[in-house]
């Protein structure tokens, strides 16, 4: 009887052992988590402030190299990691980081100039030339716009937004303008089956 006794203690000591351990390993759990980084926040966690456009460019002010940075505002009462390590509780005023958009580097060239030039210019070769393809400029204008034809066809390649300037850059079109975005196929485009009739 004793050692039955002793059994039924020593069970229920384990048991308390092994419940206040699993208690406490939750609590340690809880208690360490670490709170998110504010880059990875959701949708509908901030609010990303409109960017400033530059009037000359029609582009934001900070682009670089396509990509240009926005200040994003986390909702009242989320807690995130800020980029120095610090847990930081929000109002909603706050700035807690910044997001990246892209954008179209330009260098001085205006689309409805180029597309002036072509038009009324273009026998004469000034729509490359400005454009900064001297030599074809030059060709166009001993050949008078290749008898018209090369005119012609330098109308519809630059307000298509296919020609545009020879440093690779982009045109400065006004922000409601029309940007056209060339679209290509590569190896890495899904293509649907077509199906058979």
């Amino acid at each position: 009887m004793a050692s039955s006794r002793r059994r039924l203690v020593c069970l229920r000591s384990g048991i308390w052992s092994l419940l206040l351990y699993c208690v406490y390993s939750h609590i340690k759990l809880v208690l360490s988590e670490e709170v998110d980084s504010c880059d990875n926040l959701s949708l509908g966690q901030y609010l990303c402030n409109d960017p400033k456009i530059d009037e000359a460019t029609q582009e934001p002010k900070n682009c670089r190299d396509t990509t240009a940075w926005v200040e994003c505002l986390p909702a009242p009462n989320i807690s995130c990691r800020l980029s120095n390590g610090m847990e930081f509780r929000f109002s909603g005023e706050e700035v807690g980081f910044n997001k990246t958009i892209p954008c179209r580097n330009v260098s001085g060239y205006s689309y409805k100039v180029a597309v002036a030039l072509s038009l009324f210019l273009g026998w004469l070769g000034a729509d490359r030339f400005y454009l900064g393809y001297p030599a074809l400029g030059l060709l166009k204008f001993c050949t008078v716009g290749f008898c018209g034809i090369g005119t012609l066809i330098d109308f519809i390649l630059i307000a298509m937004q296919i020609v545009g300037p020879a440093d690779g850059s982009n045109y400065i079109v006004d922000y409601y303008g029309a940007r056209l975005t060339r679209l290509s196929i590569t190896n890495q485009t899904y293509r649907k089956p077509h199906l058979s009739l």
